[in-house]
């Protein structure tokens, strides 16, 4: 079948140059926001004059038809058949309508029409993604909202270090996944300009009104430079980046719902349903999930670094390297995307071990800090006191026992600054209690942290 550029040339393409050039393997998937972007240009044709209303009510019909088909799954997108996603609509609606389908063209270039559409499909999974970061930080917030007084190690060094909670070792990373839901809405900001009407870098003779099919489109406005419109994929890298990020975190979280659910520390217990076994091994419960998030991590990270390669020496305006912008965009949306569907359920039908946390934290000196501040608040410098408690630690190591299980008065042979007030200084509910500014792990503050979380999901959220 002869393209639809074809006028130029004398032979038909060879067969191994048609399956290299092709895209519509892949970017079929962007045939609703064609069939919408055409939609609106021939609209607009219209309006301005440029085609009859006769013209663009077939038009409109043709397409409404063909978009209908897509979905229901009617139209195969055979390479040897179809270029790409846009050839694919524009070839079936001059089949279907005759020389009207011919006339939709008029003024548009393939390059305003694919900046169009990788837009308007960023934007819409991009908002998706929005969503489901905001449904990960209520099914956390939840989780956390049980546990503002379960007891457990905080790290450094992957070492115990101080009390703190289990809900707020959660709430960091809601902290994290909200700056992720900002990124996600400086995106959607970044990219809220129409490439449509830019046509192939120069704009067109036509009198096109391009703020008439942006605001259609629901956009804020074209874009200010029509060479900069079909050349412009920084929204995607954007994007990239932003799944990157936000992969990073959840890989965090994983790595830390491997380590809390093996046995050597065994905090959590994940529930069957979210877990796999050993072919070999009758014993293994596997945290496969969160294995599979870690990993996929990369995975994402790769896609970013692809397109920036692609883009990095490319001269203006439209070059075909840039078709290359679609497979690890959709790969990553599709990665990433998963991974917000499954990690919600996994996270809100774990098992919380509440006694293994506390007694993790009783075993690791993790109140000796609070230990040294009651011998600071007693007047003692705290270098003084620091070293004092590390020498009560090391004796505590050497015998087996906790600061708890020292005596009072072994504890007045170090220090007569030493009375039955220590006991109620270094109890870890207590210690953790007493961490109460703005930001810390007491329950009163979780809380607030909690409250905060929750008015950010209500603020954030799309409104119908």
């Amino acid at each position: 079948m002869a393209k639809l550029w074809a006028g130029r040339f004398s032979k038909t393409t060879d067969e191994t140059v048609n399956d290299f050039n092709s895209s519509i393997p892949f970017d079929n998937r962007l045939y609703a926001q064609d069939i919408r972007g055409s939609l609106a240009h021939s609209d607009m044709l219209a309006r301005q004059g440029i085609i009859t209303r006769e013209d663009r009510d077939a038009i409109h019909q043709g397409l409404t038809e063909i978009l209908a088909a897509m979905d229901a799954g009617e139209i195969g997108f055979d390479p040897a058949q179809y270029e790409d996603i846009h050839m694919c609509v524009e070839q079936l609606l001059t089949e279907k309508i005759g020389d009207a389908g011919k006339r939709l063209h008029t003024g548009r270039s393939r390059n305003d029409q694919v900046a169009l559409d990788m837009r308007m499909y960023v934007r819409e999974e991009a908002g998706h993604i929005h969503d489901q970061v905001l449904h990960l930080i209520d099914v956390i917030t939840d989780v956390a909202q049980n546990n503002t007084e379960t007891i457990m190690p905080g790290y450094t060094h992957l070492q115990r270090a101080q009390p703190v909670t289990f809900a707020y070792i959660l709430l960091a990373y809601v902290s994290m996944l909200k700056r992720d839901a900002r990124r996600l809405e400086n995106t959607l900001e970044v990219l809220d300009e129409c490439p449509l009407g830019s046509g192939a870098l120069a704009g067109t003779t036509y009198p096109l009104d391009r703020h008439f099919t942006a605001e259609t489109l629901g956009f804020s406005r074209p874009c200010d430079n029509a060479m900069d419109g079909v050349s412009d994929r920084d929204y995607c890298l954007e994007f990239l980046s932003d799944l990157s990020i936000l992969m990073m975190h959840l890989s965090r979280l994983s790595e830390e719902v491997i380590s809390w659910c093996s046995w050597e520390f065994k905090f959590i217990e994940l529930d069957d349903a979210f877990s796999t076994g050993s072919s070999i091994m009758p014993q293994k419960k596997n945290p496969d999930i969160c294995e599979l998030v870690r990993g996929k991590t990369g995975r994402v990270y790769g896609d970013l670094m692809t397109l920036l390669t692609v883009m990095k020496g490319l001269p203006l305006a439209y070059d075909k390297d840039m078709q290359e912008d679609k497979e690890c965009v959709f790969d990553a949306i599709d990665t990433v995307s998963m991974c917000l569907k499954v990690l919600p359920d996994m996270l809100s039908t774990m098992t919380v071990l509440t006694e293994n946390m506390a007694a993790a934290g009783r075993r690791g000196f993790i109140n000796a800090t609070d230990c040294a501040d009651y011998l600071t608040k007693k007047g003692m410098p705290f270098r003084d006191a620091y070293k004092l408690t590390g020498g009560l630690v090391a004796r505590c190591i050497r015998e087996g026992r906790t600061l708890e299980q020292l005596s009072l008065e072994e504890l007045q042979e170090e220090s007569p600054l030493f009375d039955e007030g220590f006991y109620a200084a270094v109890d870890l509910l207590n210690a953790v209690k007493r961490r109460n500014t703005w930001g810390g792990p007491s329950p009163e503050q979780t809380q607030e942290q909690i409250a905060l979380a929750r008015e950010f999901v209500k603020n954030h959220r799309k409104q119908d």
